[in-house]
């Protein structure tokens, strides 16, 4: 069995998986992840290697409590990856972008995939059919959004994310929801749309925190899948095991 830890930005994830199959997920809040870790392996003992990608800030007892446990492997640029890397900075690529095309190279191995993680950021990754990444792009994402709304004006209030009934926003909270979310729709399926124009027979994967809230209200057709990026760790863990 392998166990994930996936340290984002504000959570952090774990997830079991036996094989390819995923038997066990949760997030937890950066104080609790030591000892989420130690219930997690007490609870499945046959756990023998695991992973860590870390884009947020790593507590060193997390590591410390892991390697009792099991052979951990921390993602890094050096790691190995089962794809063609052609982006020009590769050292500065996110891990978990490079979980992503991993997941993406895996799941649709002969074919042209884009995907789309709606979390912290929305950044959009290129896998072509012949295996190759090529990139894409970084933008903010929605609760980001609704911050920067907030924090870069003096009177216009915090919201949480809501559907507008009509993209007339007739007040300042409507307009607010009507200017973010219809904003990011747009950005979302404009991008879909710009790639489709350039790739043949495109898959899109659309995952991450915000994934199921977006989904429905875009245009073009996607995949949803909120553990893909799980998936590609997991995969880039069997990778380098050898």
């Amino acid at each position: 069995m392998n166990l994930i830890v996936d340290v984002g930005n504000t959570l952090t994830k774990l997830a079991v998986f036996n094989g390819e199959t995923l038997v066990f997920h949760q997030n937890t809040k950066p104080e609790d992840v030591a000892r989420q870790i130690k219930e997690v392996c007490d609870r499945y003992p046959d756990i023998t290697n695991a992973i860590i990608s870390n884009v947020g800030k790593l507590d060193k007892t997390v590591m410390a409590v892991l390697n009792i446990f099991c052979a951990v492997h921390e993602l890094s640029p050096s790691s190995k990856k089962p794809f063609k890397n052609s982006y020009a900075t590769p050292q500065t690529l996110g891990q978990d972008r490079v979980a992503l095309a991993t997941a993406a190279f895996y799941h649709n191995h002969n074919g042209n995939t884009l995907v789309i993680d709606a979390g912290t950021c929305v950044t959009y990754d290129m896998m072509n059919d012949y295996g190759e990444y090529l990139g894409g792009a970084i933008s903010p994402g929605l609760s980001m959004r609704y911050k920067a709304v907030h924090e870069q004006t003096s009177n216009l209030p915090l919201l949480q994310p809501f559907e507008p009934l009509d993209f007339i926003g007739n007040s300042t909270e409507t307009g607010i929801h009507s200017g973010i979310v219809n904003g990011i729709c747009l950005e979302i399926d404009g991008v879909i749309d710009q790639y489709r124009r350039r790739f043949e027979d495109l898959t899109v994967i659309l995952t991450g925190g915000d994934a199921h809230f977006l989904s429905k209200r875009l245009k073009n057709t996607i995949f949803a899948d909120s553990n893909f990026l799980l998936k590609g760790l997991n995969h880039l863990l069997e990778y380098n095991k050898h």
